[in-house]
């Protein structure tokens, strides 16, 4: 990473004591390490200056045995379940439904993605609200790095960001150079928000040290632009490697954790949701930092996203309840919620 001015971190953001750093994340202190945004911050063997921490695998490992690792994937299934048929009924109104609309990413992910199937998405997102001018727009859309450009010179809706898959989308086995140059050129070409694939091998063979420099130095690029984080739970199986996951993908700099790249077949599920949120919740207790969690990976009725919902609001809270800290990546939910909220059938996306 670059070497960084005095009083700044290798997040691009300066400290501050109280407060309001600027880096967008909702936060009173941090421990000792971290910078005034939470994320913890050392030099690297590439930085230049040097200097290496030698103390980074004990820190990382300090830090991550604070948490609780207990639950199991079976508990988590059983606690998601029962809050899904307790609280979920109380959630499936008109008012729900048009925020998760409006904390929805529309995303195209496909490989027969082309500049015109992005342009007509995108040209449906710009007619949107003179089709349904009663309805909130929509969080985000999200595609691939090189459809990017175009995006950002055709999108004409203020408040819709964009979001940009990279860092080798959706395996993440590349060199780290050119994970860092894809999230750089898409940063370029005006994404708002980049969303990556932790190294699922790496993390699975206890290489947290590859994790945290990957991780830490794009987001270093990013700035106040928020990082996505997926940890891809279909392929970590256990409830203790979720929430491990989510631990280190927060304390490297992730500004939201996401489910899965809906590229296997083992998507977004309660169990993983649930288990997501208790990374967040111990998080935030040890941080105070609020940490965004994004559902996505077969996510397709009204009923999946209010089932989700109400995990989040039952393990986490209300606050965690708007679209800077709650999102949905999916391509067909939105007719759904828009049929729901109009009692229409609505193909319009």
């Amino acid at each position: 990473m670059k070497e960084t001015e005095h009083n700044h971190c290798c997040c691009h953001h300066e400290h501050e004591s109280d407060h309001n750093c600027g880096c967008g994340h909702n936060h009173e202190h941090n421990e000792e390490n971290h910078c005034c945004c939470g994320h913890h911050h050392h030099c690297e063997d590439h930085c230049g200056c040097g200097e290496r921490d030698a103390d980074l695998y004990d820190k990382i490992r300090n830090t991550l045995d604070k948490y609780d690792y207990s639950l199991t994937i079976e508990q988590a299934g059983h606690k998601a379940a029962h809050i899904i048929e307790n609280k979920a009924s109380e959630n499936n109104t008109h008012d729900v439904w048009r925020f998760l609309l409006s904390s929805l990413e529309l995303t195209s992910l496909k490989v027969t993605d082309n500049d015109e199937s992005i342009l007509a998405m995108v040209e449906k997102i710009n007619s949107f609200e003179d089709a349904y001018p009663e309805l909130p727009h929509i969080a985000a859309v999200c595609v691939y790095p090189n459809f990017v450009h175009l995006v950002s010179n055709c999108l004409e809706v203020d408040g819709v960001k964009i979001t940009s898959v990279a860092g080798n989308f959706p395996s993440s086995q590349t060199f780290s150079e050119v994970k860092l140059v894809e999230s750089a050129l898409a940063l370029k070409d005006g994404a708002d928000e980049i969303d990556i694939v932790l190294p699922v091998g790496k993390f699975l063979s206890s290489d947290y040290e590859t994790v945290d420099e990957e991780i830490e130095e794009i987001k270093s690029y990013c700035g106040e632009n928020k990082l996505k984080v997926i940890l891809e739970t279909g392929a970590l199986q256990s409830a203790e490697n979720i929430i491990r996951a989510g631990i280190l993908s927060m304390y490297c700099g992730a500004d939201f954790i996401k489910t899965s790249t809906g590229k296997l077949s083992i998507g977004a599920t309660p169990s993983a949701v649930y288990a997501m949120c208790e990374a967040i919740k111990q998080y935030y207790a040890n941080h105070n930092l609020k940490i965004g969690i994004k559902i996505a990976g077969g996510v397709k009725t009204t009923q999946d996203a209010v089932n989700y919902y109400t995990i989040v609001k039952e393990v986490i809270g209300n606050e965690w309840l708007t679209n800077d800290l709650f999102r949905i990546g999916a391509s067909s939910l939105a007719n759904s919620l828009i049929g729901a909220i109009t009692n229409t059938e609505t193909k319009y996306f």
